[in-house]
C-alpha cells in the first residue's frame, strides 16, 4: 500500500473546557471561575489539527462517543481534510471530555474524563492507516492500545513519535519500556521525561540506547532541548501568553512536520517553537493554529 498520508496521530480527541480561575482551591473549599470556554482538544487531535494546517496530509485514530458525530468538531476535522476512517466510534457512550484549570501563574491542574476512550484497550489496531502513513504519532491514550499500534507501526518500518503526556501515570515500567523501546522520537516536558527516567531507572544516555534516536525536553518558556545524543539547545519564541493550553502538542505537530521536511534538528527545535507561539496567544488548543509561511516570518524576526 503507497503511503498517501504523511502523519498518523493516535491517542484523544475531546471536548475541552478551558477553565481560568485566580488561585486553585485547596481540599474542601471552592473558588471563582473567572473565564470558561468549550473548545477542541485532546493531544492527539491538537496534533493531527496542527500538523495539517501546516501542510501535512495528516489521519486521526481516537475512541469518540455518539455524540462526535455531526458535531462542530467533526465538521472541522472533515474541512481540513483529517482521515478520519478508522476512528473507533461508541454509540452508547461519550466522547472524552477534559478540564483545564489554569491560575493566574499559568500553572495548570486537568481532569480527563475518559468516556468512549475506555475502548481504546480492547479495539483492534488501525493496520490500514498505519500502512498508508509516513509516520506515526503515540499521543495521550490507552497504554497497551499505544504499544500494539507501535509494534505493528515498527514492523512495518514507520517513523515513530511517543508522548505520553498526562497519561504518563497510566504506564506499568514495563508497558513504559517497550513503548519507549519502539520509538524513534521521545517527547514530554522536563517533568515528565524525568519521571520516565525515574520509572525505567534508567539515565537519558541509556533510554537512547534502548529506543529513541531522538530525545525532545521542553521547558515551556524556558525553551527546549534536544538530545541526538549531542544536546541542543532551542529558545522559546516569545510571544504574549493568553494560554498556555495545547503548546506541548503543537510544538510536536510543528517538530515533527520540520522534520518530514529533512530540516536539521536545530531547525526543527526553532520551526517547533515557533508554532507553539501562536497558540499560546489564543485560548484554546486548536484556535490560533498557523500556517507555514506564518512560521517562517515569525522565525525570521517579522510581526505577524
Amino acid at each position: 500500500m503507497s503511503e498517501k498520508r504523511d502523519l498518523l496521530a493516535i491517542g484523544h480527541t475531546a471536548f475541552d473546557y478551558i477553565i481560568q480561575v485566580g488561585e486553585f482551591p485547596d481540599p474542601n473549599s471552592s473558588t471563582a471561575i473567572e473565564k470558561m470556554k468549550n473548545l477542541h482538544g485532546g493531544a492527539a487531535a491538537n496534533v493531527a489539527v496542527v500538523g495539517s494546517r501546516l501542510g501535512l496530509n495528516t489521519s486521526l485514530v481516537s475512541a469518540v462517543g455518539g455524540d462526535f458525530a455531526g458535531s462542530e468538531y467533526q465538521l472541522v476535522l472533515n474541512k481540513l481534510g483529517i482521515d478520519t476512517a478508522d476512528m473507533i466510534v461508541v454509540e452508547e457512550d461519550t466522547t472524552p471530555t477534559a478540564f483545564v484549570l489554569t491560575n493566574s501563574n499559568d500553572d495548570q491542574i486537568s481532569y480527563f474524563y475518559w468516556g468512549a476512550a475506555k475502548n481504546f484497550k480492547n479495539s483492534e489496531v488501525p493496520l490500514k492507516s498505519i500502512m498508508k502513513t509516513k509516520a506515526i504519532h503515540l499521543a495521550t491514550g490507552d497504554p497497551q492500545f499505544n504499544r500494539r499500534c507501535g509494534e505493528v507501526a515498527r514492523e512495518q518500518g514507520k517513523l515513530i513519535s511517543f508522548d505520553p503526556g498526562q497519561d504518563l501515570y497510566m504506564y506499568s515500567p514495563q508497558e513504559l519500556k517497550e513503548v519507549v523501546g519502539l520509538c524513534n522520537i521521545l517527547f514530554g516536558n522536563h517533568f515528565e521525561i524525568d519521571r520516565i527516567k525515574n520509572t525505567l531507572g534508567m539515565s537519558l544516555k541509556e533510554i537512547m540506547e534502548n529506543g529513541p534516536e531522538i530525545v525532545v525536553k521542553t521547558y515551556g518558556s524556558q525553551g527546549s532541548t534536544m538530545y541526538t545524543p549531542e544536546k541542543i539547545k532551542i529558545d522559546a519564541t516569545k510571544s504574549v501568553v493568553q494560554d498556555p493550553t495545547g503548546a506541548g502538542d503543537s510544538y510536536r505537530a510543528g517538530f515533527i512536520t520540520a522534520y518530514l521536511d529533512d530540516n536539521d534538528l536545530e531547525y526543527c527545535g526553532r520551526f517547533a517553537s515557533a508554532v507553539a507561539s501562536f497558540i499560546i496567544e489564543a485560548e484554546g488548543c486548536q484556535t490560533n493554529v498557523p500556517d507555514q509561511d506564518m512560521v517562517k516570518s515569525r522565525m525570521e524576526g517579522k510581526k505577524v
